[in-house]
């Protein structure tokens, strides 16, 4: 799923308006690092373990299970920091079993990637943690009042729909209509770029996303405000929901007004796909900026949740979105559901980064 991510806290509405104002990549030569890693060496430092933190408490058996998706991925070596594939091949086919202890696992880690801590281009160490999720919308089989706005396929000639106005590409039927649903659902749907239909006999339906139009997000929440439109309960992702469902003709303005067009396909899984072709991990899987990232690498975060408490966890970069931008930026796929929602829309804070890149394994002094 190449997420369109673009909410992320107190409410996700207004994730991309700061994930845009986050630093930008410089364009300083990349260096070779000693793990024949492609990375600017200003943005990486090297660090032990013991400067990670809680990286001793953490079940780091959960990464290894989301870092298996990667190893059955082809993987897309771009980016600014492109790890070794031979490398990358060769953690791969050292695994562990999946039935390993949490301290092989570790040991596992330690042997085979080196940490280092990212620095963005102005020598910050934190940067911003937002979070996603894959909601379930009411859906029809056929266009209702209520369900009054198409969920489609993408064409195949991408042609038709590239830069294209969300707007001509709804009205003119640009693409095969799959379901319909509320037209704020479907925004919804189409922010966190994936998620399940529950239509009227009860049925489910997944959608992935498919394709987009490649136009630039509008923040809905950004346009309210400088209508000088504050919902109950502030500009929280719930909030404005539940507010243009009782504005439907603001609705429809505001989110027309959004130039950028997400198209989805029928899924046989119900797993969340990510960047990689391979399903998400709850609470282990995290979207990167892929213009710096190759994304499937191994990366430790240092934040905290939208309920306060400390999240230090080992991740996997399995996913993008057009609103994760920067250095230090990433955002937590928490999973499926109510609970996943509730943590997901109120997700916004600061945070380190550090990324592990494969090393050459040694053993006993020698190279392996």
């Amino acid at each position: 799923m190449f997420r369109l991510k673009n909410f992320g806290f107190s409410g996700i509405l207004f994730g991309l308006f700061i994930a845009f104002s986050l630093t930008s990549c410089d364009l300083s030569t990349p260096t070779q690092t000693e793990n024949n890693a492609i990375a600017p060496a200003s943005n990486l430092r090297a660090v032990p373990y013991s400067a990670l933190p809680d990286w001793k408490n953490d079940d780091v058996r959960y990464a290894l299970q989301a870092f298996r998706n990667t190893c059955r991925a082809r993987l897309q070596y771009t980016g600014r920091v492109i790890p070794d594939a031979a490398l990358v091949k060769e953690k791969c086919d050292m695994m562990p079993s999946p039935n390993a202890d949490v301290k092989t696992v570790r040991n596992w880690f330690e042997s085979h990637f080196q940490p280092y801590q990212v620095i963005d281009d102005s020598g910050r160490t934190r940067g911003t943690y937002t979070g996603y999720y894959s909601p379930t919308i009411p859906a029809c089989r056929t266009k209702t009042s209520v369900c009054n706005e198409p969920l489609m396929a993408a064409p195949s000639n991408p042609a038709q729909y590239k830069n294209v106005h969300k707007k001509k590409i709804v009205e003119n039927k640009i693409g095969r209509v799959l379901y319909w649903a509320n037209i704020v659902d479907v925004q919804n749907i189409q922010i966190q770029g994936s998620g399940m239909l529950k239509l009227e006999d009860g049925s489910l339906v997944k959608l992935n996303f498919g394709a987009t139009n490649d136009m630039q997000f509008k923040s809905i929440g950004e346009q309210l405000r400088n209508r000088g439109i504050k919902p109950d309960g502030g500009y929280s992702a719930d909030a404005v929901w539940k507010y243009l469902k009782k504005n439907p003709s603001l609705a429809k303005e505001v989110i027309y007004n959004n130039p950028r067009y997400v198209y989805f396909k029928e899924a046989e899984s119900k797993h969340v796909i990510g960047k990689l072709g391979t399903p998400l991990s709850k609470i282990r899987s995290i979207a990167v900026d892929d213009s710096i990232y190759t994304v499937g690498m191994p990366v430790y975060i240092n934040t905290n949740l939208s309920d306060g408490r400390k999240f230090r966890r080992l991740m996997i970069a399995q996913d993008t979105g057009s609103a994760i931008r920067g250095w230090i930026r990433a955002d937590i796929f928490f999973g499926s559901g109510d609970e996943a929602y509730k943590f997901a829309h109120g997700q916004h804070s600061t945070g380190e980064m550090f990324i592990l890149l494969p090393k050459v394994y040694t053993n006993g002094g020698k190279t392996k």
